[in-house]
This record gives structure tokens, C-alpha cells and sequence, in this order.
């Protein structure tokens, strides 16, 4: 039965040549050091906390107008995709 248990080696490498500081095969994405979401945050509600903190702290206060502009353009041709009649909200 020592066939249907497994036993996975497992190697301690250590690269010759690399003389930098950490591990290089550690996959981090390059602005995490400066976000406050990522990180050990283990709630929802603490991660939600953090993202909206985070959201009213930035300066970019002009990508949020052009994201909604953009996004009630792209809700305007679905609408005219499906053939919705605008006028039910203008007044006779």
C-alpha cells in the first residue's frame, strides 16, 4: 500500500549567483508595499474599510468622472441595442 501514500521532496535551492535581499521567486505585484488593502487584512469588512479609506485619500478625483462618463455612454448604446424608448421620461 506504500504506492497509493505519496511523499512529496521537497527542495531547500538557493540560486549561486543572486546576491539580492528576500527571495527572488516570491511573486508580488510591484505597488503593494504603497496599498493599504493588501497585505494580512483577513476580514471582508476590514478590507472594505481600507478600500474606501483608501478611495477618499487619492488625489485622482478626475478618473471617477471619466469612468462614470464612460459607463453612461455604454449604458446608452445598450439601451439603444435593446430598443428602449427614452421618451417615457421626457414630459409631453
Amino acid at each position: 500500500m506504500k504506492f497509493l501514500r505519496r511523499s512529496y521532496k521537497k527542495f531547500e535551492y538557493k540560486p549561486r549567483y543572486y546576491k539580492g535581499e528576500g527571495n527572488p521567486y516570491e511573486i508580488r505585484h510591484k505597488f503593494d508595499e504603497y496599498r493599504t488593502t493588501t497585505g494580512k487584512n483577513k476580514g471582508l469588512k476590514t478590507k472594505l474599510v481600507n478600500a474606501i479609506e483608501e478611495l477618499k485619500s487619492s488625489d485622482s478625483k478626475g478618473v471617477n468622472k471619466t469612468i462614470l462618463i464612460i459607463v453612461a455612454v455604454l449604458v446608452f448604446i445598450f439601451l439603444y441595442i435593446i430598443d428602449f424608448d427614452l421618451s417615457i421620461f421626457l414630459e409631453n
